[in-house]
């Protein structure tokens, strides 16, 4: 069953102005009267204007099919799967079971499951990934979790371009050797 989180609109905030007919040379009102308050509702931001980020939260959970357009955070429990021509990203609490399938991806949480991606895969230090992944760019973070195959695809030719190569990221610090500097 697929639900659709709808994001509740916030209210306008209000601002009350005082304003006087007559003022004088101080700034005072003239003749000694009382201020007339003026409400002023402003306009309420359109939705896009949060950047198009939507959010779901450390305490939500949900089973079933998700899909979404442009970003999404998910920083909570997902067992099913997720497909988007979007971007997505995978908080520190997040626990998604299911198969991943996204136009760019980053990784701070928990998945199980495979992740194919059109674009950028990118897995943070402390993340946790069992399954395999496809990706035309992969970044794998020292200290992150990788269970699985990988696959770095070509991506997509352009007519004016050469073929694309997999982009290699050099971290600014040294490697350390995995069996000891053998």
């Amino acid at each position: 069953m697929l639900k659709r989180f709808v994001p509740q609109k916030p209210m306008p905030p209000v601002r009350e102005e005082p304003r006087y007919s007559g003022i004088d040379e101080n700034n005072h009102p003239a003749n000694g009267e009382e201020p007339i308050t003026t409400t002023i509702i402003d306009k309420p931001k359109p939705m896009a204007d949060h950047g198009g980020k939507d959010i779901l939260s450390s305490d939500v959970e949900i089973k079933g099919s998700i899909k979404f357009q442009k970003e999404l955070l998910i920083d909570g429990k997902v067992e099913g799967e997720i497909n988007s021509d979007g971007v997505l990203t995978i908080g520190e609490n997040a626990d998604i079971r299911g198969e991943v399938k996204t136009k760019s991806i980053t990784v701070y949480g928990k998945v199980h499951g495979n992740i194919t991606v059109a674009e950028r895969c990118e897995l943070k230090s402390k993340c946790t990934l069992q399954g395999d992944l496809k990706a035309a760019r992969l970044v794998i973070e020292e200290g992150a979790t990788f269970i699985g195959k990988s696959e770095v695809t070509s991506g997509t030719v352009s007519a004016k371009s050469a073929p694309v190569r997999p982009e290699v990221v050099r971290s600014s610090e040294p490697i350390k050797a995995a069996f000891g500097g053998r």
